[in-house]
């Protein structure tokens, strides 16, 4: 554990003395242990919240294209119900069985691919799709059973946990500037023909009231404000309804819509299972498990190294119930209607507000719920107002760079490529495979192939084989 998490910790105040039911919750989730207390964990929540409650509108946005009776997006509404709640199954196993502060959600990537190249590309039924989530699902939950997952994450050597880390905190930094101001981002880099990607436009006011969030956070931040990152958002969001870049809430309440379309389809889509689909399907099941797996794993090593979880042996504590949260958080949602369910990068912004028990995830799990009947709020919350909690996260998230041995080039050269890989191959999975590749390759270069383990022997193997069946299969690398 590094210096500055150390210093982190001890900054914690000593947690107030509880009565009644508060004694019995703040004994639950431990906060005598990590030195927290209600309010710390709650702003922590919220703000884990805030940032990725985007997913409510985004994750039924892109599914719906795939997912419809119709025609596109007449399930929108229904989808939204299954995201929802999908999310809340996850993230509140994580806080009871895990006590982590991690949320889970449908995950970003896993969604575009189910419904642009597993159904709208391959031709494979929506509802038989969701049947290869459920499997998936299934396939995790034994995994996490025989301890499978929680041995791959012990085997990431200590470099690229921490590399991992500040990886993530690039790639969530990413996320946020780079958003289409079509769709409400924030704009602060953009694609170019020229040179890739390059400084967008000022003359957008979505980029211009980003850079302003930002400056507003990071005063909120350096004047010690309490949920500095939370009230971020909600400054920006609320900056952007004054000046009339983004519309207020059309309302607050609405009646949600039960996804009586999507039910069950995870099972009943398996009648759609042909000779013709049969080796297709299996194909699905096995990119959607390498994905996830490493997905999640490369989240749990990175943001716990952040929170101080993963100690000087290198082992994260619970990582099994945290992946058995994963795993229900998948095969719950395919049985609900959605895409596989991951735990989320955006945790780190809650981690970053001091958030360290899974009461902080039973507060994203409970909004979650709340969020199903107020749809209107969070769709009036534009991308561009979690930018700057996103950046902010990114740079709290670097203070972790100065603990890999840059002198020593075996252990530098693959954690720089973890960290290069995640943000510029936006995936989190694609970074720690490129890691855990040439990892063992510079050790052996080294003379000291003795350091490597058998289990990261394997598993780097396992991360070849996964690029190049990805690649062969589906012709992409995620």
């Amino acid at each position: 554990m590094s210096s500055d998490t150390d210093r982190l910790e001890l900054q914690q105040p000593p947690t107030p003395q509880y009565t009644g039911w508060q004694a019995a919750i703040a004994r639950f989730f431990k906060f005598d242990l990590y030195r927290t207390n209600f309010r710390i964990e709650t702003l922590a929540g919220l703000t884990t919240f805030m940032t990725m409650a985007y997913i409510l509108v985004v994750n039924p946005l892109i599914l719906s294209d795939a997912i419809f009776l119709q025609q596109p997006k007449d399930l929108f509404a229904e989808q939204v119900f299954a995201t929802a709640v999908s999310a809340a199954i996850g993230t509140l196993v994580m806080a009871f069985v895990a006590n982590y502060p991690f949320a889970l959600a449908p995950g970003m990537g896993l969604n575009a691919f189910f419904a642009y190249s597993v159904v709208l590309t391959l031709k494979i039924d929506w509802r038989l799709a969701l049947a290869a989530v459920f499997a998936e699902g299934l396939i995790f939950i034994a995994l996490t059973l025989t301890n499978v997952r929680s041995q791959i994450v012990n085997a990431i050597p200590m470099s690229l946990k921490t590399a991992t880390s500040v990886g993530i905190g690039l790639f969530i930094a990413y996320i946020g500037i780079s958003g289409d101001p079509k769709t409400g981002g924030a704009g602060l880099i953009i694609a170019s023909e020229v040179t890739k990607t390059t400084l967008g436009s000022f003359r957008e006011p979505n980029t211009l009231l980003a850079v302003a969030g930002i400056i507003i956070t990071t005063a909120f931040l350096v004047r010690r404000v309490k949920g500095a990152l939370l009230w971020g958002v909600l400054a920006t969001a609320l900056l952007g309804w004054i000046v009339g870049v983004t519309p207020p809430p059309k309302g607050i309440f609405q009646i949600p819509t039960l996804p009586t379309d999507l039910i069950g389809q995870g099972i009943f889509g398996l009648s759609r299972l042909t000779a013709n689909n049969f080796l297709d399907f299996i194909a699905v099941v096995l990119v959607f498990l390498f994905v996830d797996i490493f997905d999640t794993v490369g989240t749990l090593s990175g943001v716990g190294m952040k929170a101080g979880y993963i100690k000087e042996d290198g082992k994260l504590p619970r990582v099994n119930q945290a992946l058995f949260a994963d795993a229900v958080g998948t095969t719950a949602g395919a049985l609900i209607g959605t895409s596989t369910v991951t735990t989320y990068a955006e945790s780190a912004a809650g981690v970053s507000e001091g958030g360290r028990t899974g009461f902080t995830a039973a507060i994203v799990g409970v909004l979650f719920i709340l969020a199903i009947f107020l749809v209107p709020v969070f769709e009036a919350i534009p991308a561009y107002a979690t930018t700057p909690a996103l950046v902010i996260t990114g740079v709290l998230m670097m203070t972790g760079v100065s603990d890999i041995r840059w002198g020593d080039v075996a252990e530098a050269v693959p954690a720089f490529l973890t960290i290069l890989f995640m943000p510029l191959a936006y995936s989190i999975a694609t970074g720690l495979s490129v890691g855990f590749i040439t990892y063992p390759i510079a050790k052996a270069l080294q003379g000291k192939a003795h350091e490597v383990t058998i289990a990261t022997w394997i598993l780097a193997a396992v991360f070849v084989i996964r690029f190049v069946f990805m690649t062969l299969r589906f012709g992409i690398s995620e």
